[in-house]
């Protein structure tokens, strides 16, 4: 019978081996009782016990508001100066990884695009390709199935950054900072809605190409986007980049120089604001991301203000390119030809907006009996992937979002691991505020920018 985890040694069972080692199993009416200790914790409560000076430990979060609800910190001050700073993770784990293996592989688009739900679209791009990969159909995928993909990554890193800009500049007291970002990203969710009728979450992106085509009057509606966000970044300047007080609470907070990234496997804009120059459109072209013109923004201050510039000015970089993208479209399908592995992607909805209408349905079922089979056997069962595994990478907002797909040939993944860059990026945790003020502990996190659907996963 297995048995309950104690957080905590009981009395009569202390650990023998410190505080990570499981203490002996002990019988009782109702079974076996296996007692763990507290771990880190423990461990730091310890420490601090047998140290003569006064130093404390405290918990910044998981309820603190810069912390977001999810990310604990426990930090070690010394009155109000951090000795030592770590990251407690865990508190928003959905298991998606240990999920995509038991699903078809294009039902996997709906369960990756809710890790990190800032960015699905890079979620869900970073899954397909990966998968298209594998299929060896990389070539085959429709130029407008690329073109759109590239514009929906770019209005979504826009999106990402502007919620950067909002809560960053709300932890630091600049509400007005909050309203803007979010009224602009407003904007871009109304996008998002209006082309896959999801805010979030949006499953968009399948192997293959797309759920569906743009609906009429999308082109239009992004291209007056485009107009009025070019209108509206300079208030950003304006409100922050210009501002002493903002300037005052960044410049040389949070600080890490070019080694200390390189060291941690740090990438995205905390890399840039190092001096580096790395960013994988340019690096590792995907989505035919080498036909678009846009330059990579970099500095050389290593801190907190550095990096929100750098998102200031990637936010202009993918205007440029969604300007692009528009001028790219051309008529055409976004699925890939090969039936086999095509989704139907022409999708058209019943008077209800609920249902397939019924000139849909009559599509699929007046073809063929074996057009009709064969669209059931692929909704149901899904298409085989030959066996194998592929690591793809793209550019996430947040830096380097690599993807390991492994497949045994079955209908299925047989292991989809991700290697998010807000994981990654909060190993810097300590290196940044250890040594600083309690304060900028905040504007250190904030400057990472870490996302704790994507942390977690």
């Amino acid at each position: 019978m297995s048995a309950p985890h104690s957080s905590r040694p009981s009395p009569g069972h202390p650990s023998p081996e410190g505080p990570r080692s499981t203490a002996g199993p002990r019988e009782t009416t109702e079974g076996t009782v296996y007692t763990v200790t507290g771990g880190d914790w423990d461990e730091v409560v310890a420490g601090a016990a047998k140290a003569d000076d006064e130093r404390i430990i405290v918990n910044m979060g998981p309820q603190h508001p810069s912390t977001h609800g999810v990310l604990r910190l426990i930090l070690e001050i010394d009155g109000e100066t951090v000795t030592e700073a770590r990251c407690g993770i865990g508190y928003l784990h959905t298991g998606i990884e240990k999920n995509l293996e038991y699903r078809n592989w294009t039902q996997g688009s709906t369960f990756v695009t809710r890790m990190d739900y800032l960015t699905p679209f890079f979620n869900e791009v970073g899954y397909c390709l990966g998968v298209e990969r594998l299929l060896g159909i990389e070539d085959q995928i429709p130029e407008r199935a690329s073109v759109i993909r590239v514009m929906l990554m770019e209005l979504n890193r826009i999106s990402s950054h502007l919620v950067y800009a909002a809560t960053g500049g709300m932890e630091l007291g600049a509400i007005t900072v909050m309203f803007t970002g979010f009224r602009d990203r407003e904007l871009i969710l109304d996008l998002f809605e209006l082309i896959t009728g999801l805010r979030m979450n949006h499953a968009y992106v399948r192997p293959g190409g797309l759920a569906q085509d743009l609906p009429p009057g999308a082109v239009d509606q992004v291209s007056a986007f485009v107009k009025r966000m070019r209108k509206h970044l300079p208030e950003y300047d304006k409100l922050a980049t210009g501002n002493p007080i903002f300037k005052g609470r960044t410049q040389n907070v949070g600080y890490l120089d070019l080694s200390g990234c390189m060291a941690l496997g740090i990438t995205g804009p905390i890399l840039r604001a190092a001096g580096l120059p790395h960013d994988l459109r340019k690096a590792q072209p995907y989505c035919g991301y080498e036909n678009y013109e846009f330059d990579i923004p970099t500095a050389d201050t290593c801190d907190a203000y550095g990096r929100f510039v750098i998102r200031l000015e990637e936010m202009r970089q993918s205007l440029r390119i969604v300007e692009q993208c528009l001028e790219r479209l051309r008529p055409g399908p976004v699925m890939v030809a090969d039936k086999k592995i095509a989704w139907p992607a022409q999708l058209a909805l019943g008077p209800d907006g609920l249902g397939n209408s019924l000139d849909h349905i009559k599509n699929i079922m007046g073809t063929s009996m074996e057009a009709l089979i064969h669209h059931f056997k692929l909704v149901t069962e899904g298409f085989r992937v030959p066996a194998g595994q592929v690591y793809t990478a793209i550019e996430s907002p947040k830096g380097e979002l690599g993807v390991h797909v492994v497949s045994d040939g079955g209908t299925r993944p047989y292991r989809v691991h991700f290697r998010d860059p807000s994981f990654t990026n909060l190993q810097a945790v300590a290196a940044m505020c250890e040594g600083g003020q309690v304060a900028d502990v905040i504007v250190a996190v904030a400057s990472i920018d870490p996302v704790m659907g994507g942390v977690d996963r």
